[in-house]
């Protein structure tokens, strides 16, 4: 038997009927983006005070913050070490066109959680303090976690969640979602400080001895007196409950915060890259922000390695299925130089692009995916915008209106999306405008406003 490990960065955990039938035995990861399939899982849900199975895998699904499709040895990075994440591609697989469900944090997590795609999910967008309910899931959302519990599995979530907070967000909160077990943010905001003076322990705030100082009213700011950084303490929260758990079927989203920047620090000290020392790149003729930026990726990798040791000293590493990803693309917001690390590859865009360099990821998969016609994304900030994938080739973009003319590229032939085709090929065009116009189900807190202009693309 052997631990097959899965590299999908900025993925959609959308095709969970595969992970859910795996064996000790298991050959094969399918995961297929942007597929309503939870309500469809066909396997026996057993109440929860069944014993549950002994036979089934466990799932960890690791979820990096803002990292590049090229942040990793594996995906092309030249300067930034990753050797443990490198050597999961190695030995188990590595996904090439592959999609998060959103540019941005909550609606991609949204995504995740639901399996339901960006027009139908419950998230739509980064809401944030302005409007907190319509950044949390409701009563009756159907979560992977929720249906991992009911079929007997040990849920945790460990890090940022971003879809329900205290107070009038809180329906969302992790527990009232199929989580047994919750470490970490709860609000996005309050996860961009790497050395916050709390984390919350399920419903429980746990301080820290981290001195900061605050911006905003919900924990985010920035640290003068950094002791305890938040993804080591996730770390060796993740690492414990693994071990607590060993002898029964469990599922662990490890939703890290690295390499997501501190936006408050960056904006205020000119560095959103804190990060506890420089690593290997201490000695480096970089700028701070450089060597922050490298570090937290490859501490990041360290991380992925330990549990990797972890599960193999306590001899699970037969029957876990380790999932790696992202949540969308790059981001800039540390201050750092994107032309140094070039983390979104041939890529054109970087985090709240909805070209592919800010959703486009790498997926693992041993047999034939389920295809779909459409892949679909939205994007509300700044005016509402609308992408949709056809036919794995075909990009359409719309924005400033619903009848504005759609930019298609040919990613077949131009993956870095520089040429509009729409006047070459306006069949193509006036398919995916159509699709554009009844991808997404209505939702009051998420309707689109429209901003007149749109991006400006070569003929």
């Amino acid at each position: 038997m052997k631990l097959f490990r899965a590299l999908i960065l900025f993925s959609s955990f959308a095709s969970l009927r595969s992970l859910l039938r795996i064996s000790t035995r298991f050959a094969v990861l399918a995961v297929s983006l942007c597929s309503a399939v939870i309500p469809h899982l066909s396997f026996s849900a057993q109440p929860d005070s069944a014993k549950a199975p002994t036979d089934r895998a466990n799932l960890i699904w690791i979820m990096a913050d803002d990292l590049g499709y090229a942040d990793l040895g594996c995906y092309g990075q030249k300067v930034i070490t990753t050797p443990h994440i490198d050597r999961m591609a190695a030995e188990g697989m590595r996904f090439t066109h592959f999609y998060a469900g959103a540019t941005v944090c909550a609606p991609s997590r949204s995504v995740l959680m639901t399996g339901l795609h960006h027009g139908h999910t419950r998230v739509r967008g980064n809401s944030g303090q302005t409007n907190p309910a319509a950044q949390a899931l409701k009563p009756g959302d159907v979560t992977v976690a929720g249906v991992l519990q009911k079929a007997g599995y040990k849920t945790a979530l460990i890090g940022k969640w971003g879809l329900g907070n205290v107070g009038a967000a809180e329906s969302g909160l992790p527990r009232k979602h199929g989580f047994d077990y919750f470490y970490g943010y709860l609000s996005q905001h309050h996860a961009h400080n790497h050395f916050p003076d709390y984390l919350w322990r399920n419903e429980s705030k746990e301080p820290l001895s981290n001195i900061i100082v605050p911006v905003g009213e919900d924990g985010a700011g920035y640290a003068t007196e950094a002791i305890h950084y938040a993804d080591d303490l996730f770390a060796d929260d993740a690492l414990k409950f693994v071990s607590e758990n060993k002898a029964q079927p469990f599922f662990l989203y490890w939703s890290m915060v690295i390499p997501h920047a501190n936006n408050e620090r960056g904006k205020i000290l000119g560095d959103g890259a804190h990060v506890p020392d420089f690593g290997p790149y201490a000695d480096k003729d970089w700028p701070k922000q450089d060597k922050g930026q490298a570090a937290m990726i490859t501490r990041l990798d360290s991380y992925v390695g330990r549990m990797m040791a972890h599960l193999k000293t306590l001899g699970l590493a037969e029957n876990t299925l380790i999932v790696f990803t992202s949540d969308n693309g790059p981001h800039n917001e540390s201050k750092h130089d994107l032309e140094r690390f070039n983390p979104n590859g041939p890529y054109t865009g970087i985090k709240r692009s909805l070209t592919d360099g800010g959703i486009r990821v790498p997926v693992l998969t041993g047999k034939e995916q389920l295809k779909h016609d459409f892949l679909y994304w939205e994007f509300h900030e700044g005016g509402f915008k609308q992408a949709a994938l056809y036919q794995s080739r075909w990009k359409g973009i719309r924005s400033g209106g619903p009848d504005a003319p759609v930019h298609l590229f040919d990613q077949q032939n131009d993956v870095a999306e520089l040429t509009n085709v729409a006047e070459k090929h306006p069949d193509i065009a006036e398919k995916i405008g159509t699709y554009l116009k009844t991808a997404r189900s209505p939702l009051a807190e998420w309707e689109p406003q429209w901003k007149a202009g749109g991006k400006k693309s070569k003929k």
